[in-house]
This record gives C-alpha cells, sequence and structure tokens, in this order.
C-alpha cells in the first residue's frame, strides 16, 4: 500500500478531485465564476460568489460524472499543485543558475540572460508536469463511495464560505 492510499491522505486527494471537478461542473453551467477552493479530509471548502444549493447540486453532479469514468473533471487547470511545480521548477534553476556568480552584480548580471533561458525552460516543462502530479499525487478520482452530506456556510467578511462535507 502506498502512503497516498492510506486514511487521511486518501481522503484529501478524493476530496481534491471532488473539489475540482464541482469547481469544474459550476463553471460549465456560469463561465464567470470566480472561487477558490481548498480540501481537508473532512471535505473541501468554497470560497465565493454562489448559492449553496447550486453549490450542492453541483458537488452531486460531480460525483455521478466522477463515478462515471469522467476523471478528467479531476484536473484543474488553476490548481495550486500547477503554481508550486512551476515554482518550484523556475525557482530551482534560476537558483542553479546563479550558482557560483558570487557577490557582484556584474556577475550576476553576466547570468541573467541564462538565468531567464532556464526559468523559461521550467515554465514549459510545468505544463505537462502539473496537471500529471495532479492526477497521480493531490487528487484520487476513484471516489471509494465517497458522498457528500452537508454543506456548511459561514462569511468570511462579505464573501461566502462554503465547507462542504464529506463521508466515505
Amino acid at each position: 500500500m502506498s502512503i497516498l492510499d492510506w486514511g487521511p491522505i486518501s481522503r484529501i486527494r478524493r476530496n481534491h478531485a471532488l473539489e475540482h471537478a464541482t469547481l469544474q461542473v459550476m463553471a460549465q453551467a456560469n463561465p464567470n465564476l470566480h472561487m477558490a477552493g481548498y480540501s481537508d479530509p473532512s471535505g473541501f471548502w468554497l470560497l465565493g460568489h454562489a448559492p449553496t444549493d447550486e453549490i450542492l447540486a453541483a458537488a452531486q453532479q460531480a460525483t455521478e460524472r466522477l463515478e462515471g469514468g469522467e476523471y478528467g473533471l479531476a484536473v484543474h487547470p488553476n490548481c495550486g499543485t500547477n503554481f508550486v511545480t512551476a515554482g518550484v521548477l523556475a525557482g530551482t534553476l534560476a537558483w542553479l543558475g546563479m550558482a557560483g556568480t558570487g557577490r557582484g552584480v556584474r556577475s550576476k548580471l553576466e547570468r541573467w540572460p541564462i538565468v531567464i533561458s532556464l526559468v523559461t525552460m521550467a515554465m514549459i516543462f510545468a505544463q505537462p508536469l502539473g496537471p500529471l502530479l495532479q492526477q497521480r499525487v493531490t487528487t484520487s478520482a476513484v471516489l471509494k463511495g465517497m458522498r457528500v452530506v452537508g454543506i456548511d456556510r459561514r462569511m468570511r467578511g462579505d464573501v461566502p464560505l462554503h465547507h462542504v462535507l464529506t463521508r466515505g
């Protein structure tokens, strides 16, 4: 058994997949919708202006669609995994590009074109790598019977915060 299949981690990965699928279902109905999400072992959080009943309906539809084999819904283009992947690759290659330059500004400026090239290359490699990491590491589209059991709505200032609760 992989650590990715261990209790709390497995639940976070499945909730993360359901969060993405819910956001994608909602975006298909309303392309101008702007929301952010975060997953934990008890479910997932959605921050943004959307009615609670629409979130519940989207989460239930997302569950059905994932269980029907639409696993691509679990991979979201604006997932933090994509941004972290790009940041780690770009930051690492930028650091490597500057390694050994010493303290002088001139030696750093001489390396600037190399660093820009390395960071650009990192961003190109991050494009397919981030979604691949989502698919294989940070989400699990196989819900294993997970179900939405309720939604707790709160306010964060004047922005609604919905905690979509899951079990299974």
